[in-house]
């Protein structure tokens, strides 16, 4: 399946159009860590992270779930090794705490943009997660309702991906 992100803050898969967050530096074909832009491309979606405190059961999809507990970041520190990668906390260096008090991690989809061959400050933590109440932007991630986010995961398996058009090529 295909998930096609439309710039003007929705995405599309199988017939259904929902609304989405997008980063607040907009969309980027050359992404840089903390640049706030969602990077342009087609990337396979990962790993799903949810709650286990505030949700009863895994989520329902063809792909990986898994706890998020207390002790789990992701480096967003570009001069070190872990860059890009989940990481056990406490943590030598900057990252991002996946068990959040805001809601926003509470169902976490890996979007692997680079994934491999991960290179150093082209962007990190690049997910599709929980969108505030008000659709605020994100740091460059994708940002969905929680009911919308569960939906998406329903039809989601094993190599999937989401497309992000470049807006000036549309």
């Amino acid at each position: 399946m295909k998930i096609i992100v439309d710039p003007l803050g929705f995405i599309e898969f199988s017939g259904l159009r929902m609304r989405c967050a997008l980063g607040r530096g907009g969309l980027s074909t050359h992404k840089r860590e903390g640049d706030g832009a969602t990077p342009v491309g087609e990337f396979k979606l990962g790993r799903v992270f949810y709650r286990p405190d505030r949700r009863a059961h895994p989520p329902t999809t063809g792909l990986q779930s898994h706890k998020i507990a207390p002790n789990m970041g992701w480096c967003d520190d570009p001069s070190h090794a872990d860059y890009n990668r989940l990481i056990t906390l406490p943590h030598p260096a900057r990252h991002e705490t996946l068990w959040r008090d805001d809601h926003v991690y509470d169902l976490v989809v890996d979007i692997l943009y680079n994934s491999e061959n991960i290179e150093p400050g082209l962007g990190s933590a690049i997910f599709m997660h929980v969108a505030k109440p008000d659709y605020t932007p994100t740091e460059g991630c994708i940002a969905l309702k929680y009911d919308d986010l569960s939906v998406l995961l329903r039809m989601c398996n094993d190599g999937d991906v989401v497309v992000i058009p470049d807006p000036q090529s549309t």
